[in-house]
């Protein structure tokens, strides 16, 4: 019997990985140190999944930043965001495109997502080996021997790297890919959040938890100064907030953290700007004299934020128009153009469903995944340097270097 192919984790990377390597005739060994397949795809969108971007390659790439979008083009070239939704279509699965370009199943759940592709798993006779945390990868002169597992050694010549980034601990994404890399002579890039809700000092009173902000554009500021902005979602928390707007703002912030104080800004009305709100907020003043001035905010603020928002400029509840003067109406408008919602204190590094940093890109061929420094190592997924926004993409960055790194390693 030949040596297996080894594929060391069964997420989103490894379970491609290790399905094409399999369906090109090469026997594979999965290796998984939890108890069942594709734990961080359960938990993707809420658990609804949210599968790939949609559009054109160019375009899913353009999220990346430029080095990230270089090294994974030809990967998602040669499997792209249509590919894996045929696979999983062709299976029976029905998606949907939503008017920011996610993909997600229309009336099953992440859940049916991961049970499609264990099909596609056990159809290739990939043999899967659960509960079983890899030790080490044995590689003496630069060229992989074996890999360790419960203390016994594994001989292969092949060994995929798949084991995901440190993000969600829980899901067992622990860095052990990044402990093992490192030991082989490769050069891991600082570690730092991408993806994560942060936890906020805010001044008065704090938003109840489940409070929800739709549309608003979150903006996050360094000593002042605005570093980066999302345009999406915003969900307050216990301790702060979450929801796509923070994932979409949370790597800079956790790159420049030694750098000041980080605050983040709600722009309630993205479509309109400062003087086109004034606009709007006068005319409603002046339509109608005896009409309370709250109802101003009544479609677009929810209804426990507006007494806040109107208490920071000195209007009440009951103020009828005809009492609001110009002053405050321009202090208003500044307020739903940039409201303050607290100082970030930490980005919860452990909550992130993605991370920043890993395995150093200069040291993968991106059109193979081979290792530059490791003879018979290939590395895909989030174990490398790869971290692109909220929406879809990394995802479809682990499908398509999971998918090359199998389709390699079958033919070397």
């Amino acid at each position: 019997m030949s040596r297996p192919i080894i594929v060391i984790g069964a997420g989103a990377a490894g379970i491609i990985a290790a399905w094409k390597a399999a369906s090109e005739g090469a026997t594979v060994l999965l290796i998984e140190k939890t108890d069942r397949i594709g734990t961080k795809i359960l938990i993707s969108g809420g658990g609804k999944c949210n599968i790939t971007h949609a559009g054109s390659i160019n375009h899913v790439l353009s999220a990346f930043r430029k080095n990230e979008a270089n090294f994974i083009r030809p990967s998602c070239y040669r499997f792209t965001n249509e590919d894996i939704i045929d696979m999983l279509t062709d299976r029976g699965l029905r998606v949907y495109t939503r008017d920011d370009g996610r993909i997600f199943p229309v009336d099953q759940t992440a859940k049916d997502v991961v049970a499609i592709l264990q099909a596609y798993l056990r159809e290739a006779n990939v043999h899967i080996k659960y509960n079983s945390p890899v030790e080490d990868i044995v590689a003496p002169g630069g060229r992989i021997q074996g890999v360790k597992v419960g203390g016994e050694m594994i001989p292969t010549d092949k060994v995929i790297l798949c084991a995901g980034g440190s993000s969600y601990p829980k899901s067992g994404t622990t860095g052990d890919g990044y402990v093992w890399a490192k030991n082989l002579g490769h050069t891991i890039v600082p570690i730092t959040a991408a993806l994560a809700p942060v936890e906020l000092l805010v001044k008065g009173e704090r938003m109840k938890a489940g409070l929800a902000l739709r549309n608003i554009i979150l903006k996050a500021k360094l000593n002042g100064k605005e570093i980066a902005r999302w345009q999406n979602d915003l969900l307050f928390t216990h301790r702060g907030v979450s929801g796509p707007t923070v994932l979409g703002i949370t790597r800079e912030i956790a790159e420049r953290w030694q750098e000041g104080r980080h605050t983040l800004e709600v722009d309630f009305f993205p479509k309109q700007n400062f003087d086109q709100l004034l606009e709007s907020a006068n005319k409603f003043k002046s339509s109608n004299p005896n009409r309370l001035f709250r109802h101003f905010l009544d479609h677009e603020i929810p209804s426990a934020i507006v007494p806040v928002l109107l208490d920071s400029v000195d209007i009440s509840l009951d103020t009828k128009n005809q009492y609001v003067s110009k002053k405050q109406i321009n202090l208003l408008v500044q307020t739903l153009k940039g409201w303050e919602i607290g100082e970030v204190i930490e980005v919860l590094f452990d909550k992130g469903e993605v991370v920043a940093g890993g395995i150093s890109l200069d040291e993968v061929d991106p059109q193979t995944m081979r290792s530059k420094v490791v003879k018979g190592l290939y590395l895909a997924g989030e174990v490398l340097d790869i971290a692109g926004p909220v929406g879809g993409y990394n995802l479809q960055a682990a499908w398509s270097t999971g998918f090359v790194a199998g389709e390699t390693a079958a033919h070397d």
